[in-house]
């Protein structure tokens, strides 16, 4: 019997194994998803904390609710291990390991590499790899279909191989990897015939295929390039309404009332995360190989890039008005997150700003309910509770992250000076409060 019909009817039974390597916002949300549809699953991550944590039922991401973590891992259909000897006993491995960017903004596939690596030694015949990691155009049939070739598989037949880009949006209260379309594209149409089946057990959105592998990676770039493009022409515009003395807040959500053809973006001290200020240039990088320059992702990471500084430029601008140097003052910032209601500090916009204050000589402090501590970046810092005393005694306070749970209205009551970079007191106006693309009218 063919492998394709064997592995088919193994996910149709729910009997194929799934070996998850990477335990992060992707993959632990994938590997519980599977488990709860009834397949055995083996979380793999090189982290032991993280292994521990699964096999007790402990959860570290948000987005997973620690009921169905602990279900799982209760019954048994769920467990985690550091061996990758594991590979040997799945029929789908699922790659979600990071893919950063160095100094240069140049792609590290290291973490792939070193997944790849590690499994192959116990390849099977019938097995389907599907990476999931965001990655240039080129990855899956660059660097990992030549090496199923040199163990000796034949791809579309005694081993299968895909890539299906994760699209999580932490901290979404709607969006999740069940009700997210997924898209997929195979190195041959066998594999993407198999690898869409296995994802069509947990997406009740659907699965989107696509006609290979480097359509489905570039699927995800211009998702994130959108973004990233419209980030910057909105943080640009709100350098401009303060320059001309207008409310970009109020501007967008003016525009925001067209029924077609808009989409709202807004401004902010910067780009975090783990997608949207890194996956563009995995394209940029990838387009020099076709002596190609992408101008819009070049510029709209410049960009960018220069919030923070523009947004402690404008913090200093304030504390003179008000007659005081940034130098020696004290700053309370809210927000340590990359976004609101989360607790991912990765790029987070805030760090820089804090470096950059701190380089300018201010006292800087911080409150975030989601980050108890900061002890990355070479910050020791423990976030401070709110109290009315802690905000009177502030020479200004910076709204970096606007977390839903802070009281904004106690913030405005109680400081002498809030620069509020999210529009997050938006509903408690007050003339010592400024934001960030709103000049004097």
């Amino acid at each position: 019997m063919p492998s394709e019909r064997v592995l088919l009817a193994k996910i149709e039974s729910r009997k194929a194994q799934i070996a998850v390597i990477g335990m992060g916002y992707v993959g632990l949300p994938l590997a519980v998803e599977f488990a709860l549809q009834g397949f055995p699953v083996v979380a793999l991550d090189a982290d032991r904390e993280r292994v521990e944590s699964i096999n007790r039922g402990e959860n570290y991401i948000p987005d997973v609710r620690i009921s169905d973590l602990s279900s799982v891992v209760a019954s048994g259909r769920l467990r985690a291990s550091a061996d990758y000897v594991e590979v040997s006993k799945a029929d789908a491995i699922l790659i979600c390991v990071p893919t950063p960017l160095d100094k240069n903004k140049q792609p590290d596939t290291g973490y792939i590499e070193s997944a790849l690596e590690s499994s192959l030694p116990h390849l099977q015949d019938g097995q389907l790899y599907v990476l999931e990691s965001t990655t240039y155009p080129g990855t899956t049939e660059e660097i990992i279909l030549p090496r199923l070739v040199r163990e000796g598989a034949i791809v579309g037949e005694t081993a299968f191989l895909a890539f299906s880009p994760e699209r999580v949006n932490p901290g979404d209260a709607v969006y999740k990897t069940r009700n997210t379309p997924k898209v997929v594209g195979g190195a041959t149409d066998a594999c993407t015939r198999v690898a869409a089946a296995l994802y069509e057990t947990i997406i009740e959105a659907g699965v989107v295929r696509v006609s290979k592998p480097r359509t489905a990676e570039m699927t995800k770039l211009l998702e994130n390039t959108f973004r990233i493009v419209n980030i910057s022409l909105v943080n640009e515009l709100a350098q401009l309404c303060e320059r001309m003395g207008m409310d970009v807040w109020e501007v967008i959500a003016a525009s925001s009332t067209k029924p077609f053809g808009f989409m709202p973006f807004y401004p902010g001290p910067g780009l975090g995360g783990h997608c949207i200020p890194l996956d563009p240039f995995y394209l940029s990088w990838k387009a020099k190989e076709y002596d190609f320059t992408t101008q819009f992702i070049e510029l709209a990471g410049r960009i960018n890039d220069a919030m923070p500084y523009y947004t402690v430029e404008r913090a200093s601008e304030l504390l003179n008005h008000a007659g005081k140097a940034l130098n020696g003052a004290r700053v309370l910032m809210l927000g340590m997150a990359y976004k609101k209601d989360i607790d991912d500090l990765r790029q987070s916009p805030a760090l820089k700003v804090a470096h950059l204050l701190e380089q300018r000589g201010a006292q800087i402090s911080y409150h975030d309910p989601y980050i108890p501590v900061v002890d990355e970046e070479g910050f020791d810092l423990t976030s401070c509770p709110l109290t009315a005393d802690l905000l009177r005694n502030q020479d200004l306070v910076m709204i970096t992250t606007g977390h839903t749970s802070v009281d904004y209205d106690l913030v405005v009551r109680a400081s002498s000076l809030v620069f509020d970079t999210r529009n997050a007191t938006q509903a408690c106006e007050a003339a010592h409060v400024h934001k960030l693309g709103v000049g004097p009218s």
